[in-house]
């Protein structure tokens, strides 16, 4: 066996391990889908709210703020559903492409990591919301920050180009935090266009033959 056999055997061994460690069917358009996606949805929110701040006959009582904050919440699920279901249909579609299977423990393992740091976020995000009403202006960057530990939490488990874009939404939540009254902008630039750059960027580094 010559020397360029030894390597491209030993490349193959690295490969086949890779595949079962990681979960790399993971697709970069899913991350541009889910991007466009959020400014789509951070425009609605800015609007909505500046709908609500301009009208003539608004009245900052419990019942307008409720209302205001639960069409929020609206657009934020509708916003959340239409990513999740964009980046199933990518990841799937990228997973036949490479012809390896989308569930397996590798898969529960990434899922696991994701979950647990959104979960508890998700909660804090509630607690605040409910318990706190002075504080609802730290809830765009909560998000931000408990995104980012999940996404460094899973980086593990698939491309480690994500662990990158987890420290990039953690440090601009921290940031967030410290000018509350543009958390609106910071969430669409973490979810936005971040999620774009980052989907480019993972699109042609291995998916653009």
């Amino acid at each position: 066996m010559n020397q360029q056999e030894q390597l491209d055997t030993l490349n193959d061994i690295r490969n086949i391990m890779n595949r079962s460690s990681r979960f790399i069917s993971l697709s970069g358009l899913s991350g541009v889908f889910a991007g466009i996606t959020a400014l789509v949805g951070a425009y609605f929110a800015n609007s909505s709210i500046n709908a609500y701040h301009n009208s003539k006959s608004h009245n900052y009582d419990q019942v307008n703020v409720m209302f205001i904050e639960a069409e929020l919440i609206l657009i934020a699920l509708i916003v959340l559903v239409v990513a999740i279901l964009g980046g199933i249909f990518f990841t799937y579609r990228q997973s036949k492409k490479k012809n390896l299977p989308i569930w397996d423990k590798t898969t529960k393992n990434l899922l696991v990591n994701l979950t647990i740091p959104l979960a508890t976020g998700g909660l804090f995000v509630i607690a605040l919301l409910l318990n706190h009403r002075s504080s609802v202006g730290l809830i765009a960057p909560s998000t931000l920050v408990f995104y980012g530990l999940a996404l460094i939490n899973a980086s593990k488990y698939t491309y480690s180009d994500i662990k990158f874009l987890g420290v990039c939404e953690v440090i601009l939540g921290l940031i967030a935090m410290f000018n509350i009254g543009l958390g609106l902008y910071f969430w669409a630039f973490g979810f936005g266009v971040l999620h774009i750059l980052y989907g480019l960027i993972m699109y042609f580094k291995y998916e653009k033959v």
